[in-house]
C-alpha cells in the first residue's frame, strides 16, 4: 500500500523540552492505528492497533505546560511496543482523539479491555471461573 493511500487522522513530531518539534520521530494515527516512526536514514516503524491500547496517562511538567504539550503514556497488549510516551503538542486532544478511536476500534473488533487481560500463562480468569473452582472444592471435602 502506497504512502499516499493511508488517511492520517493525526500526526504530530516528538517535541523537545521547548515545545519544538525538532526530532526525527513521527507519530500517526489512523482509524485502525497508532504508528511510531522514528530515524532519518534508517527508519524503524512501530505499529499498535487501537483495540489493543489498554491504558493512557498524561503527564506535563511545568514547562511543557507553558509551552503546551505533554507526555501521553501508552500502554497496550502489544509485543513489540507494549508501552511507549509520546511527547506532543496539544496532548488533551490527542488523549480524547485516541479514546474516541480506540473505542471505535473496540466495538468493530468486538473487544474490550476486559478481553484483553490475562495471566502470564496466558489463562484468562474470571468470576465465573472461580465459583467452579469453589464448586469442587466444597465436594472435595
Amino acid at each position: 500500500m502506497a504512502k499516499d493511500e493511508i488517511k492520517y487522522i493525526w500526526k504530530d513530531r516528538k517535541r523537545t523540552f521547548l515545545g519544538l518539534p525538532w526530532s526525527f520521530t513521527v507519530y500517526y494515527l489512523t482509524e485502525n492505528k497508532l504508528i511510531c516512526r522514528t530515524g532519518f536514514l534508517n527508519i524503524t516503524e512501530d505499529e499498535i492497533d487501537l483495540y489493543k491500547i489498554t491504558d493512557k496517562r498524561l503527564k506535563q511538567t511545568f514547562g511543557q505546560r507553558i509551552v503546551g504539550c505533554g507526555v501521553v503514556h501508552i500502554c497496550s497488549r502489544d509485543v513489540s511496543l507494549p508501552e511507549f510516551d509520546m511527547i506532543v503538542k496539544n496532548p488533551r486532544d490527542v488523549m480524547s482523539l485516541l479514546d474516541r478511536y480506540v473505542n471505535e476500534a473496540r466495538d468493530k473488533y468486538g473487544t474490550r479491555g476486559r478481553d484483553l487481560y490475562g495471566t502470564p500463562s496466558g489463562h484468562h480468569h474470571d468470576a465465573y471461573d472461580n465459583n467452579e473452582d469453589d464448586d469442587n472444592d466444597s465436594e472435595n471435602e
